[in-house]
């Protein structure tokens, strides 16, 4: 039986054994490699600033 690359619990159809884990894990691993992939793509107000101090003051 193989269980859920996840939780560590046994996985009962053949869907979620081909998937590696099941439906509510799965859920909740698209949720975090979403948020994750977001988190990615975000400009900090960090690098705002930096990018208007460059362009007031120059390199």
């Amino acid at each position: 039986m193989k269980l859920c690359e996840r939780c560590n619990r046994p996985l009962r159809s053949q869907k979620s054994m081909e998937a590696g884990m099941g439906p509510v894990c799965k859920k909740k691993q698209e949720v975090e490699d979403a948020e994750a992939e977001f988190e990615k793509i975000q400009i900090k107000m960090e690098e705002v600033m930096d990018m208007a101090e460059v362009e007031m003051y120059g390199a």
